[in-house]
């Protein structure tokens, strides 16, 4: 019973493309600070031995927006922010699949394609967060032609995409780049976010400081923290984030599994952690971000 439950699973997040409702350029002409030295988009190959059959996204300086539409629309929205170490993007496993199980319960899902990787003289989230802030904005400046409440926007992110996703609702108040357009004029703060393995949360010395560019006031909004133990990347982040949080009045979920490594995205394995989408379903719902 237990085989074919998995078999199920398996068979619901196949390589088999979902075709996007709408995709469109999030600049209108080159993105901001770009120098066209960065070399043709495309998929870098799979690495020696690597298990997981993944999309990995090299050399991404024209950013996108793809909006992924539920048969229902329920009003909810959510950006997608794949990881990949601000080196690549995981546009399958942290992506694609996740824009399905998003439109399953009627939430309306945008994956972001940002600019990978680092740029030279910039930190490294510098260019992402332009882009996020930039993405944000549209899809609220979009809202009731792509059947979303403006007021029900959050964000998701996965590792380096869980950092992104991180600055993105604690830098809301000043956007990163020169006002371009009436989609600018509208307000970039997440109304709530779902930070899953998030990476870079903490200084590398004593784990428990929250690196410069997070800063959590009472204003910034809510969100559930989905690690395991065992992560490489340590799960000390999102802890601290969290309890950051709670101490600013800030009501949140922190999910902690033993065990469950790193870049599982919702593919099923045998470790409890993969149950994570459910929890988040119940948290969306329980707090009324999902109607």
């Amino acid at each position: 019973m237990h085989f074919c439950l998995i078999i199920v699973l398996l068979a619901s997040f196949s390589t088999q493309a979902v075709e996007p409702w709408k995709t469109l350029n999030l600049w209108p002409s080159k993105a901001p600070g770009e120098k066209g030295d960065i070399g043709p988009e495309g998929p870098r190959p799979d690495r020696p031995g690597q298990k997981k059959k993944i999309i990995r996204l090299a050399n991404v300086s024209v950013p996108t927006l793809s909006v992924y539409k539920p048969k229902k629309p329920n009003g909810t929205a959510i950006l997608i922010c794949p990881g990949g170490g601000y080196s690549i993007l995981a546009m399958d496993l942290e992506g694609t699949e996740v824009a399905e199980w998003l439109n399953s319960f009627g939430v309306t899902a945008i994956v972001l394609k940002y600019r990978v990787p680092r740029r030279k003289d910039r930190e490294k989230h510098e260019a992402p967060l332009q882009d996020a802030q930039r993405a944000l904005s549209i899809v609220r400046h979009n809202a009731e032609a792509w059947s979303i409440n403006p007021e029900r926007i959050g964000i998701l992110g996965f590792s380096a995409g869980g950092h992104l996703s991180a600055t993105a609702m604690t830098n809301y108040q000043k956007r990163s780049y020169p006002l371009i357009d009436k989609a600018d004029q509208v307000i970039c703060r997440p109304d709530f976010g779902v930070l899953v393995y998030p990476a870079y949360l903490v200084d590398n010395e004593t784990k428990t400081k929250l690196v410069p560019e997070v800063k959590i006031t009472k204003n910034t909004p809510p969100a559930i923290f989905i690690h395991a133990g065992d992560d490489r990347i340590t799960a000390d982040g999102s802890v601290q984030m969290w309890l950051a949080m709670r101490r600013a009045g800030v009501h949140s979920e922190l999910h902690v599994f033993p065990h469950g490594g790193h870049g599982y995205g919702l593919r099923p394995s045998k470790d409890p952690v993969s149950k994570w989408p459910k929890l988040v379903e119940a948290w969306l719902k329980r707090t009324g971000l999902v109607k």
